[in-house]
């Protein structure tokens, strides 16, 4: 079964954001758009590489009203200290999720349960705590900050123009469609 359009299930973790230590519950994604972007583990290769790249971004996210996750399952404590030994991840200050139990993991159905590591998976989650979009990579590929720049605004849109839909390529300012009988078999 799909996890689009579901909510987002109860959960309470722990998680390393700007030199504190601070809880994160479901609770505290409403009223907000979220990006949870699963990882496989702290002190590793394609990870910190896309966890720079999202802090790279993180003010145009911001910009646009959106809160960042990154969640392994590893500890809070993990996080600190692979915040306080790499330079990539120094630039990291969004929240860094601990799920050491993996329960927020399954929960997205991205456990590798043999590894107890997560598949890289992403997470658009709007302000009434509903996926709206979920994609999930192999562990070898890295994702793109801009591209999920791009995916969140068409959400946002989306959600704000009830009956517009945007097409593939679709960027802030484009062309939209309205679908109708009239639109069957022009495109």
């Amino acid at each position: 079964m799909s996890l689009i359009n579901t909510h987002v299930k109860p959960f309470k973790a722990q998680a390393y954001q700007n030199g504190k230590f601070i809880e994160v519950t479901e609770q505290s994604l409403k009223g907000k758009w979220s990006v949870f972007m699963f990882y496989p583990a702290d002190f590793t290769f394609v990870c910190p590489t896309e966890l720079e790249d999202l802090a790279d971004h993180h003010a145009a996210f911001k910009d646009i009203g959106v809160e960042l996750y990154g969640i392994s399952t590893d500890t809070h404590f993990a996080h600190k200290a692979w915040h306080d030994t790499s330079d990539a991840i120094k630039k990291v200050n969004y929240a860094l999720i601990g799920d050491p139990t993996g329960a927020i993991t399954r929960n997205f159905d991205v456990m590798i349960e043999e590894e107890g590591l997560a598949l890289r998976g992403t997470f658009v989650i709007n302000p009434e705590g509903q996926i709206k979009l979920c994609e999930i990579h192999d562990n070898g590929i890295g994702r793109d900050a801009s591209e999920l720049m791009r995916k969140v605004k068409a959400a946002q849109y989306v959600a704000a123009h009830p009956g517009q839909v945007c097409p593939a390529k679709w960027t802030e300012g484009a062309a939209t469609l309205t679908p109708s009988l009239d639109l069957v078999g022009k495109i």
